[in-house]
């Protein structure tokens, strides 16, 4: 049984310089490629554990619904993730439109998109609204010139 230990003067949350240093410790420690795997499979656990918890597993609510639960979960309300702008299915694609992510703050234009615990728990949540297998990629990049950080998934 885990421990619940409270922080009682700071609070629930930490900086976005720890997140990032956590993440450059770990690319230097395990490679880059280790460090992205890592981080999508521990963002895609935690967005399957936030889906459960929003009751979103197989929804049947609109997904204009679904959309404000997660983007009150995720966002400034919640744990200040990112925003969810807007989600998108298709039949054969899932478009999820991202800002602020925590994973894109403090990077540069000369780097590829790699925004892997985010999408990792969008991802997780996608996947368990949709009771669906899904591959998830970032395929556009505010830090390339895009209006929003893109998480797109195809079934498989």
């Amino acid at each position: 049984m885990p421990l619940d230990i409270k922080r009682d003067q700071l609070g629930q949350f930490s900086s976005i310089d720890a997140f990032r240093a956590v993440v450059e410790g770990m690319s230097e420690t395990l490679g880059e490629k280790a460090t992205g795997v890592a981080l999508v499979a521990a963002g895609r656990l935690r967005g399957k554990k936030l889906a459960d918890e929003l009751g979103l597993k197989g929804a049947t609510q609109n997904l204009e619904d679904a959309t404000q639960q997660i983007t009150k979960v995720l966002g400034a309300e919640g744990s200040r993730l990112c925003i969810i702008d807007k989600i998108e299915i298709t039949d054969d694609v899932v478009k999820v439109y991202t800002s602020e992510t925590l994973c894109a703050v403090g990077g540069n234009g000369n780097t590829p998109p790699r925004c892997t615990f985010t999408l990792g728990i969008v991802w997780g949540i996608m996947t368990e609204l949709l009771q669906k297998k899904l591959k998830g990629s970032h395929t556009e990049s505010i830090l390339h010139g895009g209006a929003y950080d893109v998480f797109e998934f195809t079934q498989i």
